[in-house]
C-alpha cells in the first residue's frame, strides 16, 4: 500500500497487484484490475470493467474505462482490456465497449500512445503501434500490429488499418488502409510503400520486393480490385520468401469492408 499515494481514491473492490504505483488524486473504480509493475500517474480516472496488464506506464490526467460516447449504451458491464508494456501519455480517453457491437475495447502490448489520443468503443489496437498526439479513433476501428499514425489524424468508425502501414500527419482516414502502405492527406491517398518502417523492422530484400510488387498491382497497373487480388494471390508461389506478406495482404483485401484507400 505504500506505493499508493495517500490522496488517491482506490475502491476496496479494485484488484491491484502489490507492485502497482498510483499517483496523487487518482480515482480507481471497483471493477478495475491492474497487473504487476504498472505505474499510474496523478489525476487519472480509471473506471468501469477495466483490466490493465503488467508494466504499463500511464501518465497523469488519463481517463480510462469511460462510458462510451454512443447513444446505444445503457450502463451495461462492458469492458476495456489493456495488455502489457504500453506507454499511455497525458489526457488520453479510452472508452468501454457497447453491447451488440462486441462489448470490448482492446489495446494490445508494447504500444506507444501519445497525448490526447481517443480510442472509442469496440476499437481493437494490436501490438507495437505508435499513435501520435491527437489521434482520434472512431468506434470499431482496428489498427493491426506495427501501425504508425501521425498527429492530428481522425480515423472513421469501422475503418481497418493493415499491419505495418503508416498514416501521415493530419490525415482523414475514411477507407481501409492496406498493409505496408504509406498514406496521407484529406482526401486520403496512398503515397507508396512504408519502406522506411519496413527496413527498420528488418524486412529482407525479397520481402520488400514482394510488397512493392503488391503495391504496383493494386495502384499502378489500372487493375480492378478483383483482378489485383488474384494477381497478388499468385505471388505466394512466385515469391515463396514473401508468402507470409502475401497472405497478410490477401486476407486484408478479402475482409475490407469500407473499400480501400486509393
Amino acid at each position: 500500500m505504500t506505493l499508493i499515494h495517500s490522496t488517491a481514491l482506490v475502491d476496496p473492490g479494485a484488484q491491484l497487484d502489490s507492485t502497482v504505483s498510483v499517483g496523487p488524486y487518482t480515482v480507481i473504480g471497483a471493477h478495475v484490475r491492474v497487473g504487476a509493475g504498472t505505474q499510474i500517474g496523478a489525476h487519472c480516472v480509471i473506471e468501469g470493467h477495466t483490466s490493465i496488464g503488467e508494466n504499463n506506464q500511464i501518465f497523469q490526467f488519463n481517463s480510462l474505462g469511460t462510458i462510451p460516447q454512443d447513444k446505444k449504451y445503457g450502463g451495461e458491464p462492458t469492458q476495456l482490456l489493456i495488455g502489457d508494456h504500453n506507454r499511455i501519455h497525458e489526457f488520453c480517453t479510452f472508452s468501454l465497449g457497447v453491447l451488440g457491437a462486441g462489448g470490448v475495447t482492446r489495446v494490445g502490448n508494447h504500444n506507444w500512445i501519445m497525448a490526447y489520443t481517443h480510442i472509442a468503443h469496440d476499437c481493437r489496437v494490436d501490438d507495437h503501434t505508435t499513435l501520435a498526439n491527437n489521434t482520434n479513433l472512431g468506434g470499431h476501428v482496428h489498427l493491426a500490429e506495427w501501425v504508425t499514425v501521425g498527429g492530428l489524424v481522425g480515423i472513421h468508425q469501422f475503418v481497418k488499418v493493415g499491419a505495418h502501414a503508416m498514416v501521415g500527419f493530419a490525415s482523414a482516414v475514411t477507407q481501409d488502409v492496406p498493409p505496408y502502405m504509406l498514406v496521407d492527406g484529406n482526401p486520403l491517398a496512398v503515397r507508396g510503400v512504408n519502406s522506411v518502417g519496413l527496413a527498420r523492422r528488418g524486412f529482407s530484400e525479397p520481402r520488400l520486393a514482394a510488397i512493392k510488387q503488391m503495391h504496383r498491382l493494386l495502384y499502378r497497373q489500372g487493375k480492378t480490385l478483383v483482378d489485383a487480388r488474384a494477381a497478388i494471390a499468385s505471388l505466394a508461389t512466385q515469391l515463396p520468401d514473401a508468402a507470409a506478406e502475401v497472405a497478410v495482404m490477401n486476407d486484408f483485401l478479402t475482409n475490407a469492408a469500407r473499400g480501400i484507400a486509393r
